[in-house]
C-alpha cells in the first residue's frame, strides 16, 4: 500500500454510486488515484429507500476504487441531497465576558455551537451552519471578526437542515459496507466546491446541479453561501416521460435522450428520423426527433422554471442581490444538448456548463473532469480539507476512530489540535448512529 494523505469522496446518487480516491499534490492540486462507479440501486430521488441494495452498490463502487488505486478505503466523506432538506437564516449572539481580549475561534465556535442548540421540527436535525456575515458590537458586514475587539459578537447563519432518518440511514449504509463516516455534507456545497472560482462566488452566481433523481441549488454572492435548496426531480423524470410518451421501455428511453435528446425543439427536422427495436419480434417504433425533443422540452421547462422560482426567492431581482456571474449548470443532467441555450432563454441570466477541472492536477483522466462527477469531486476536496485541517496522521486517526466506536461519550484526548465544528459534528453524528443500531 502506498503512503500518503489520500481521502475518499462518495457520492450516493440515485442513478449512480461514484467513490473517488485522491490526494493534494505539491501544487495544491487533486491527484485522483482511483474512481470506482456502480449502478446505483435503492436510492430514489437522493434518499435511501432500500439498504440493502444501496450497501451493495457501494460495496461495488468502493472495491472498484480500491482495486483502480491499490489501496484500502477507511473513512468516506459523503454528499446528502433529497426532498427533505430545507434552509433557512437564522441571527445569534454572544455577550464576551472579557472585551478588553481579541476575539478568537473558541468565540466564533461558542457561536455556532449556539445555532446547533436550535429547537427544529420533530424528525429534523441539523446538517451545517454556515456563517455568512458578523457584527461586533453593531458594527456591520464584517466577514472575518478574528483578531477584533469587542463585547458582542453576532451574526447570520445560513442553517441547513434534513431528516434524522435519511441520515441515519445513509450513515447505516456506509456502516454496513465496511466503511467509516467522515462527513456528510450538502452535495450542492461539495458541487459548488468543485465547479465555481471565487470570482463568480464573490459576483454572484447560482450553481445548478441537475442529477438523476433530484436537481440541487446553491445561490453564492459576496463569496457567502446565501440559498440552498433540493428540488425533487431531475434527470429520471425525463427519461419516464420519454418512456411513456414513445412506449418504449427505460433502457431505449435513456440511450434516446443521451444520444439524440435536445430541449430545443426548433433545432429538429419533421423529417429526421429513429427506429427502435421491438421487444421480442414485435414491430420496430419509429420515432421523430420533433417529438422526442418536445416531450424533453416540455419536462426540461418545469425543471428550470421551478429552480428560477427559488432564484427569485433568494432576491435576485433586487438590484444589490443582483447574480452577475449568472448561472453555472452541473451534473449528469447538464450534458443534455441545448440545454444551456433553454436555461438562457427562460431566466435571462448567463449561463455556463460547470466542469469540475478547476482544481484537479493537469494529467486527470478525461472522464474525471465531466460536470457527472462534479458533486464526488468536491465530496473528495471535503475530506482532503478536513483531512488536512486536523493534519493527523493516519494512525492517530485511526486510534481516534477506536476512542470514539469504543466509548460512546467519552470525549476525545485533548492533546490534538482542536478540531474543527465540522469535526465534532461529525463525531456527534457517530455517536449518534452507533447508538441508534
Amino acid at each position: 500500500m502506498e503512503q500518503g494523505n489520500y481521502s475518499v469522496g462518495l457520492d450516493i446518487g440515485t442513478t449512480k454510486i461514484v467513490a473517488i480516491i485522491g490526494k493534494e499534490n505539491e501544487y495544491g492540486k487533486i491527484e485522483i488515484l482511483g474512481t470506482g462507479r456502480s449502478k446505483s440501486l435503492g436510492v430514489h430521488r437522493g434518499v435511501v429507500n432500500n439498504i440493502t441494495q444501496t450497501i451493495s452498490s457501494i460495496q461495488q463502487a468502493v472495491e472498484q476504487a480500491e482495486l483502480n488505486a491499490g489501496l484500502k478505503i477507511g473513512s468516506v466523506v459523503v454528499g446528502i441531497a433529497g426532498q427533505h432538506i430545507r434552509s433557512l437564516q437564522h441571527s445569534d449572539y454572544i455577550t464576551r465576558p472579557n472585551s478588553e481580549e481579541v476575539i478568537n475561534d473558541d468565540d466564533l465556535e461558542k457561536l455556532c455551537n449556539q445555532v446547533y442548540k436550535l429547537v427544529m421540527l420533530p424528525g429534523e436535525e441539523i446538517i451545517h451552519v454556515l456563517p455568512q456575515e458578523y457584527k461586533v458590537d453593531g458594527q456591520s458586514e464584517i466577514k472575518e471578526p478574528k483578531g477584533m475587539y469587542g463585547g458582542r459578537l453576532e451574526a447570520n447563519f445560513h442553517v441547513v437542515v434534513g431528516q434524522v432518518s435519511s441520515i441515519k440511514n445513509i450513515g447505516r449504509c456506509i456502516k454496513s459496507a465496511g466503511l467509516d463516516l467522515g462527513n456528510i455534507t450538502l452535495e450542492p456545497l461539495a458541487s459548488a466546491e468543485a465547479v465555481l472560482s471565487r470570482e463568480e462566488k464573490e459576483a454572484g452566481v447560482a450553481l445548478i446541479d441537475i442529477g438523476g433523481g433530484t436537481t440541487d441549488l446553491a445561490i453564492f454572492k459576496d463569496g457567502i453561501i446565501r440559498h440552498t435548496s433540493v428540488i425533487p426531480f431531475g434527470g429520471n423524470v425525463i427519461t419516464e416521460d420519454i418512456k411513456e410518451g414513445c412506449s418504449i421501455i427505460e433502457k431505449q428511453a435513456e440511450l434516446l435522450k443521451i444520444k439524440f435528446g435536445s430541449a430545443w425543439p426548433g433545432e429538429n427536422k419533421d423529417n429526421e428520423i429513429v427506429s427502435i427495436p421491438g421487444l421480442r419480434g414485435r414491430e420496430p417504433k419509429e420515432i421523430t426527433l420533433k417529438n422526442l425533443s418536445k416531450i424533453i422540452h416540455a419536462r426540461v421547462v418545469e425543471i428550470v422554471e421551478q429552480v428560477y422560482v427559488e432564484i427569485k426567492n433568494y432576491g435576485h431581482e433586487e438590484q444589490k442581490k443582483k447574480l452577475i456571474a449568472g448561472i453555472v449548470l452541473t451534473g449528469g443532467g447538464s450534458q443534455l444538448k441545448h440545454l444551456k441555450q433553454l436555461v438562457e432563454y427562460i431566466t435571462g441570466m448567463d449561463t455556463r456548463i460547470g466542469y469540475p477541472n478547476e482544481h484537479l492536477a493537469g494529467d486527470s483522466e478525461e472522464e474525471i473532469a465531466s460536470p457527472l462527477y462534479a458533486t464526488a469531486v468536491g465530496l473528495l476536496m471535503n475530506a482532503l480539507e478536513s483531512n488536512t485541517s486536523g493534519s493527523m496522521t493516519e494512525e492517530e486517526v485511526q486510534e481516534e476512530e477506536k476512542v470514539l466506536v469504543g466509548q460512546e461519550h467519552m470525549s476525545a484526548p485533548s492533546s490534538k489540535e482542536r478540531k474543527s465544528i465540522f469535526d465534532k459534528w461529525s463525531e456527534k453524528l457517530k455517536d449518534f448512529l452507533d447508538n441508534a443500531e
